[in-house]
């Protein structure tokens, strides 16, 4: 699978060891940035990441901040994104199976690194439920955005 890859200067570390993992596993990683503790903006990185995703140039995406919810914010802007912020592996399962989120958004600040690896190994391997009742709130939801987000090009 082939993964974009963001972060803040806060995330820096954690991305490098979740790049590290994903790549051992033989995903492809495409590191959008930053690459050092520099003070940055965030959605110099995550933008274009986010862009990658919807436009179908990589799978899914990982994002990785201070607290996760700037990256969150910034990808569900975009048009197809469908970005939730997990702290724990539980959420991670449910953010995948309930919701089929394509970008994974955590906070460097909040989680240490072997819950990270929990919530990444966790995302990556679950699939999302196709019980009627999940498809029919997932459609609901691409409904909205196809409603009031414009298409990526």
């Amino acid at each position: 699978m082939k993964i974009a890859m963001a972060n803040d200067h806060a995330g820096t570390r954690l991305k490098q060891e979740i790049k590290a993992y994903l790549e051992s596993e033989g995903h492809e990683v495409v590191d959008f940035g930053t690459y050092d503790e520099e003070s940055c903006d965030l959605s110099d990185f995550v933008y274009p990441a986010s862009l990658a995703v919807a436009k179908g140039e990589c799978d899914r995406g990982i994002f990785v901040d201070g607290v996760g919810y700037g990256s969150a914010m910034i990808a569900n802007k975009i048009s197809g994104i469908y970005a939730c912020v997990c702290q724990d592996p539980f959420c991670a399962s449910l953010a995948r199976q309930h919701n089929d989120a394509n970008v994974l958004c955590i906070g460097g600040k909040i989680i240490g690194g072997m819950i990270a690896m929990e919530i990444v190994k966790t995302w990556m391997a679950t699939e999302p439920l196709t019980a009627e009742k999940y498809v029919r709130r997932r459609n609901k939801v691409k409904k909205i955005n196809d409603r009031h987000c414009v298409p990526v090009k």
